[in-house]
């Protein structure tokens, strides 16, 4: 079966937001673009959520029910109650029409199935089975517990999820139920995959494209007929511990965001806990800031107000209590663990050669430039995802090239102050240290006038041959002006050597013209003579002569 959440790689535009979302970087990095590493992802959905080209895809679950419905199997539905702060509806009818429109038998509310859980979860405080108890109603805290904290899990509630439980109970009802729970959760999916009592979960994403494909649309307004439910509060933060009736002898707290859950459970490794209850969820927020609840980032605080309005006093009639124990396994491989010596070694390969150079700035999506090289080791990463080791790597190169090129190169700011000079600048200007120009007016060492014109009149560049009088040298000088940086560019190839060729050569040929007009001359003398004596006139000698004394002294 497909994974339920997945990667589109050409919408990748590796930014590592995901990376830096992702609490147990279950994200690598290769072949230029993130992946999911499937067996350590805890399905919270941050990466979903976050991700700014929509790269990350959910599974879409929706033809498993409707070819149920085809095959005329009993489908109902398990809704969680998160949809009274997700759908603009004030109660549970409008929707059950809907998706009885859609072809679902029936429709009844996961909020049963957390009644029970709540109801378990106190006896248990009542016999005092657990001396710290963990919630187990998020599917994703769950994963996070099996997979990464195995010392958590005799904290963990050996209890059923809402969903499951409900499911059950449908099943117990109806032994042919196709159950399908819909939410805002995508871990749901994963859970459903693995459940004997849930088919198929989808999210409310999946319902409203549904909902839309079919043309239906949810009554705006309805008038509640039942009374508000206390399992109906389990959507928003505390919400457990609202619904779950209080024990004597245990504390009561709700935490909420998978960063805080972890940082709880560092705490409660190192013990020194007694009777505490603790309700956890991965969101933020809890369900009603699921993933896939629309707008999730605007409606968290009027989602619970419409959660609270909803919810109650009152209990479901429920029959008997069903077993809805559960014990959850420890899941998580073993990982190799890296040496400091193997981590120093990738340290130096980063450059990070001293621990002034560990910057941790957080770029690559790692908390630490430490954290970073253990992922390098273990192929989830790449060198070249450090931002300041690409910068200092692209400084060197550019320092490489500037300072190797014979052409005398001189950056500016826009008030003529040298910001860098190479080499073979400070050598055509007779410096010993590039200080002696950098930080300084430009004019201490060039006229600063082509500099200030190129600024004033906005040009991009400018080039032009000229002598530099206090440094006995011909430069061909090309200037630019980058508006956008605010930095002026002087690159300057020296052209001494070709301009003394040029004028010996300019000096050669006006000797030789000298030289012809003297032949010329006295070959006119000597002409004039024999035409005298010969009669003969010398106008096409003089012609001739002429064109070749033109001719030289053209060359």
């Amino acid at each position: 079966m497909l994974e339920v959440l997945n990667l589109n790689q050409n919408d990748c535009a590796d930014c590592y937001k995901c990376i830096r979302t992702c609490s147990v970087k279950a994200i690598t990095y290769a072949n230029n673009t993130a992946e999911i590493v499937h067996d350590d992802c805890v399905l919270c959905g941050n990466c979903f959520v976050v991700c700014p080209q929509k790269a990350k895809q959910v599974r879409s679950d929706v033809q498993r029910v409707k070819d149920a419905m085809r095959a005329g199997r009993h489908v109902i539905c398990s809704l969680a109650p998160s949809f009274i702060a997700d759908f603009r509806i004030s109660g549970l009818e409008p929707m059950k029409q809907a998706l009885m429109a859609l072809g679902f038998t029936d429709v009844e509310e996961t909020a049963v199935g957390a009644q029970m859980v709540s109801d378990e979860y106190a006896r248990i405080m009542r016999e005092h089975k657990q001396n710290v108890l963990i919630s187990s109603c998020c599917p994703s805290i769950n994963l996070l517990i099996q997979k990464y904290y195995p010392t958590m899990l005799g904290s963990l509630a050996r209890v059923l999820t809402p969903m499951q439980a409900h499911c059950k109970s449908i099943r117990e009802r109806d032994p042919q139920a196709f159950t399908v729970f819909i939410g805002p959760c995508i871990a749901k999916k994963a859970e459903a995959d693995d459940s004997e009592y849930t088919d198929v979960a989808l999210t409310f994403d999946e319902l409203r494209d549904w909902l839309a494909q079919e043309h239906i649309e949810l009554a705006a307004e309805h008038v509640r007929r039942n009374e508000g439910k206390l399992a109906r509060f389990y959507p928003a933060t505390g919400g457990v511990l609202h619904a779950t009736q209080q024990v004597e002898g245990y504390r009561r707290i709700a935490i909420d965001g998978i960063d805080n859950c972890r940082a709880v459970f560092d705490e409660l490794e190192n013990g020194g806990m007694n009777n505490v209850f603790i309700e956890m969820s991965a969101c933020e927020g809890s369900c009603i800031n699921g993933p896939c609840i629309r707008e999730h980032k605007e409606r968290r605080l009027k989602g619970a107000l419409r959660v609270d309005s909803f919810a109650g006093d009152g209990r479901f009639d429920l029959p008997a209590p069903h077993d809805i124990s559960h014990t959850y396994p420890f899941t998580g491989g073993k990982k190799v663990k890296f040496g400091s010596e193997a981590i120093q070694e990738m340290l130096i390969k980063m450059g990070k050669t001293s621990p002034d150079k560990e910057l941790n700035c957080g770029s690559c999506g790692y908390a630490t430039c430490r954290y970073k090289a253990v992922a390098i080791l273990e192929g989830k990463a790449k060198i070249e995802m450090c931002l300041p080791f690409l910068k200092e790597k692209a400084e060197s190169f550019s320092d490489t090239i500037i300072n190797n090129t014979p052409n005398a190169i001189l950056v500016m700011d826009e008030d003529l102050v040298v910001q860098q000079i190479n080499r073979a600048a400070m050598k055509m200007f007779g410096l010993k240290a590039a200080s002696d120009a950098v930080g300084k007016p430009v004019d201490l060492i060039l006229s600063p006038e082509d500099y200030q014109s190129i600024i004033v009149t906005a040009l991009h560049s400018t080039n032009r041959a000229h002598f530099l009088p206090d440094y006995g040298r011909y430069v061909d000088e090309t200037i630019l002006y980058d508006r956008q940086f605010h930095v002026v560019i002087s690159l300057m190839r020296d052209i001494t050597e070709q301009q003394s060729l040029r004028e010996k050569d300019a000096e050669l040929r006006k000797q030789t013209v000298e030289i012809a007009d003297k032949v010329i001359d006295k070959q006119m003398r000597v002409v004039q003579e024999i035409a005298s004596l010969l009669g003969e006139t010398t106008a096409e000698t003089k012609i001739a002569l002429t064109r070749l004394k033109d001719a030289m002294g053209h060359e």
